[in-house]
């Protein structure tokens, strides 16, 4: 006998959800850490994490921006625990964003620099730039405002043009 009326367990539907997602997630893990392994490392963990508090979650509307911040979340503790240990991957991934004009130099210097930034700040250009998220979007993410977001968005981007000025001036 069918079961029309069949309702979705809990499982089933976080299980669609994090489907739905799941290549989002793996961008947004890999823009930190660089490293397929770690990446997927960081999606599992997050995912598990997610799981485990899903059942207290009322509202459905914002899943994808909880998931993110957990994934966010994951990858900084993630790198707190690695610090010291940095793998790269040899190969360019597809999902890098297109280049545009720059030399390899200038894309060199740029991700020297965001390598530079704290975990936290990079959240704002990895979101704003890898996610292609809006500003409001971002706000969902991070729990802030977007009014937050904004300036604190502009002020990494001061502090990343003011890195790669100072370090053109260094080179000379």
């Amino acid at each position: 006998m069918i079961r029309l009326n069949h309702r979705k367990t809990k499982e089933e539907q976080f299980s669609e959800k994090i489907t739905a997602i799941q290549n989002k997630l793996y961008r947004l893990a890999y823009c930190y850490v660089k490293n397929e392994q770690e990446a997927l490392d960081i999606v599992s963990e997050a995912v598990y994490k997610g799981f485990i508090a899903y059942g207290k979650m009322e509202s459905m509307t914002y899943f994808d921006s909880w998931m993110s911040r957990i994934v966010i979340n994951t990858a900084i503790d993630h790198i707190r625990r690695n610090q010291r240990v940095t793998y790269m991957e040899d190969h360019v991934q597809e999902f890098v964003a297109p280049e545009r004009g720059a030399s390899v130099e200038e894309k060199m210097d740029l991700y020297d620099a965001l390598d530079r930034l704290v975990p936290e700040d990079r959240a704002y250009i990895i979101l704003k730039f890898f996610g292609n998220m809006r500003f409001r979007e971002i706000a969902e993410v991070l729990s802030l405002s977007e009014n937050t977001v904004k300036s604190k968005f502009y002020r990494i981007i001061n502090k990343l043009k003011m890195d790669l000025i100072e370090g053109e001036v260094g080179d000379l």
